[in-house]
């Protein structure tokens, strides 16, 4: 993984530069930085574990742009990091219903209360916001689920930043799930909580569809434990019970609607200073060429997608990207809600 610097003057696939790809981004008001994507020198004197030699990553096609407008994605748990190569074909899952209930179920397309106010009016290729797309994109997660009953799931919603707990693993389960969270005029989940977490982090792990997401996530994986610990950081890798954290669901709100999404306002507020991190492996997201590949989610609703990242370049993306709210180009894909004009950091509000 080349510095920033080194960027200056190399091509991004078929003729993008950095210095095109830094416009493309000011044209629809992107926050991003333009300091070296790696803290560490070139070769690396700092122990950052590299990758295998025969770890060969395309660096010739041009990454930006690379990711697909979705209205939301959902990452169901499955306690594992590996999964078969077509989630949605595993029989009897969450994951295969869901599928099933999108492609029989007419649907719309309204803005989520996520969504930034400001729509830019200058199209990107890789920057959208939720109401782009129709689309919900289906993962499955390495974390349990939080139930008593193992037979019902733990579904983590984004860009709405909630978690919706007892899930019934079956047909009916995915409709309810559908009719009250993934249909994209719903706004309101039932038996749900904000997701406790002042950041979510997923790694794409998927073994069965390629050998290097599995590698590159179980490094990411440490290097960004690590890495955030040492900024000050609490991370997990399972969901602490929000009851715990959070108090009753969401529906146990008894104020007006106006009071409850202060409430949750100020509830997500106060997540995006606490530096609690939670870091998942995820199923295939696409462009497994790119490894590794990790999504950034926040609270404010955010989705980040950044591919070719190795342990070199994980200090930076914790100090900047996390902290500051800061999109390091080069190790850019694409992103959702993370045109922000008139703010100078993705964490504004």
């Amino acid at each position: 993984m080349f510095s920033l610097r080194h960027f200056k003057n190399s091509i991004f696939g078929t003729g993008l530069t950095l210095e095109a790809l830094q416009a493309q981004l000011e044209s629809v008001s992107v926050p991003y930085t333009d300091i070296d994507c790696r803290s560490c020198p070139n070769p690396c004197d700092e122990g950052h574990e590299p990758y295998p030699n025969k770890f060969n990553v395309d660096t010739e096609s041009t990454m930006f742009g690379s990711v697909k407008p979705y209205h939301r994605q959902i990452v169901i748990s499955t306690g594992k990091m590996d999964w078969d190569r077509e989630i949605t074909s595993t029989k009897n899952s969450l994951a295969a219903h869901v599928q099933h209930v999108m492609h029989t179920t007419p649907i719309s397309t309204p803005p989520l209360a996520t969504e930034p106010k400001n729509k830019r009016s200058i199209h990107v290729s890789g920057v959208f916001n939720c109401s782009d797309s129709n689309k919900i994109s289906i993962l499955n997660g390495s974390h349990h689920t939080i139930s008593d009953n193992p037979e019902y799931e733990t579904v983590l919603v984004f860009p709405d930043f909630k978690m919706v707990t007892e899930v019934p693993r079956s047909l009916d389960g995915a409709k309810a799930l559908w009719d009250a969270a993934l249909e994209p005029s719903v706004s309101t989940l039932p038996l749900s909580w904000i997701i406790p977490y002042s950041c979510v982090i997923l790694l794409c792990s998927h073994k069965r569809r390629d050998n290097r997401c599995h590698i590159a996530a179980a490094q990411l994986g440490q290097a960004f434990a690590h890495t955030l610990e040492e900024h000050g950081w609490t991370v997990d890798t399972e969901i602490e019970h929000p009851l715990h954290t959070m108090g009753p669901p969401l529906e146990e709100l008894q104020g007006t609607d106006e009071e409850n999404e202060e409430h949750i306002t100020k509830q997500i507020q106060e997540l995006a200073s606490e530096k609690r991190a939670l870091i998942l492996r995820n199923s295939h997201t696409g462009g497994h060429r790119y490894a590794g590949n990790c999504i950034i989610y926040t609270p404010r609703g955010s989705g980040v997608w950044y591919g070719r990242v190795s342990t070199h370049e994980v200090e930076s993306i914790v100090s900047q990207t996390l902290e500051e709210g800061l999109i390091l180009p080069p190790l850019l894909r694409g992103g959702m809600n993370i045109s922000r004009p008139g703010c100078k950091s993705l964490n504004d509000w």
